[in-house]
């Protein structure tokens, strides 16, 4: 059996196994940093798996092209050959091309679609960081801009320069220690580039609908950053500081595309969360199984690259 075909089955049972794994550990967000690097872990794991065992696929196709052998997977190669080489007919041999043809296309495809939404995330929160500096007034005392509307929200835009946005409407359901939080935790998701996680996740959702692990890991993902940024904030002004800010804002005006808002993802969980903390013993107990998640999830392709640099071929062709 091949590296590609080890890595092939690695990746296909990652990809099928890991979703409800990660989202038992992370629902309650007893660890919401190790849950992202975990998420991003898996994820990363089969996407690299794909692209490392298509390299060794062609490697191995072009090495038997010239030198076959009786290996399972050489033979295939063999016949492959033969196929291009017209041996079973001109029908076969343009059905062959055709088939490769397609699949370099949808490879490429895929890649330009995901380059796309970079992009396009990207031009969107930096044209609505600039709209909103123009429509609003910018605060000094808050580092925000101020939008003259009733409506209650809250949220950041990524851009140059990033802005926090607040409406009236919120200053006006706030005390000064709930807006303190408030601005706490979108400058959590800035300092955090949040905005630059959730951006390539999404984008990988976008062009992997069928993939349980992108797509979910993609939500996953979104709730858990709001969760950290909910941690960070609390560290400064408590708990139960930032729980009243979180109901205050929930409900009220939606968070625009692109945006990261105190009140846009997750906010019965994080209310729960906040209100009732996990205990001590079960946030560390969560953390090492996370942690030992990530690494091995991680460490699955770099194995096997690391035994065919070794020079330990167990994944290697078997001759006969």
């Amino acid at each position: 059996m091949s590296v590609a075909a080890c890595l092939l089955l690695y990746s296909f049972a990652l990809a099928m196994l890991a979703p409800r794994l990660l989202v038992r550990l992370t629902h309650a967000g007893a660890a919401p940093r190790l849950g992202v690097a975990a998420w991003l872990a898996a994820i990363g794991s089969v996407v690299g798996s794909w692209v490392v065992a298509t390299g060794f696929l062609v490697t191995e196709l072009v090495r038997d092209w010239a030198e076959p052998r009786q290996a399972i997977l050489s033979t295939c190669f063999a016949q492959l050959r033969a196929v291009a080489a017209g041996r079973y007919g001109v029908a076969v041999q343009g059905g062959l091309f055709l088939l490769s043809g397609v699949a370099a296309m949808v490879v490429a495809v895929l890649v330009a679609r995901l380059g796309r939404s970079l992009l396009r995330a990207r031009a969107t929160t930096c044209e609505y960081a600039r709209m909103a500096r123009l429509a609003g007034r910018h605060d000094p005392a808050l580092g925000a801009v101020v939008l003259d509307v009733p409506e209650r929200a809250a949220y950041c835009v990524a851009g140059r320069p990033s802005t926090i946005v607040l409406t009236r409407g919120a200053l006006a359901a706030l005390d000064e220690r709930h807006v303190d939080a408030v601005l706490a935790h979108e400058r959590a998701h800035l300092s955090g580039h949040h905005h630059l996680l959730l951006a390539l996740t999404r984008g990988l959702a976008a062009i992997l609908p069928r993939i349980d692990l992108v797509t979910t890991g993609a939500a996953e993902i979104a709730r858990l950053l709001e969760m950290c940024a909910d941690d960070t904030a609390a560290r400064a002004h408590g708990r139960r500081t930032v729980l009243h800010a979180l109901l205050t804002l929930s409900g009220a005006a939606p968070v625009p595309a692109g945006a990261l808002g105190a009140s846009g993802v997750g906010v019965l969980a994080r209310a729960e969360r906040l209100a009732a903390p996990p205990e001590p013993a079960s946030r560390w107990r969560i953390r090492l199984l996370l942690g030992t998640t990530a690494a091995l999830v991680a460490g699955g392709p770099l194995l096997a690259g690391g035994l065919i640099a070794a020079g330990l071929s167990l994944c290697g062709p078997m001759t006969s």
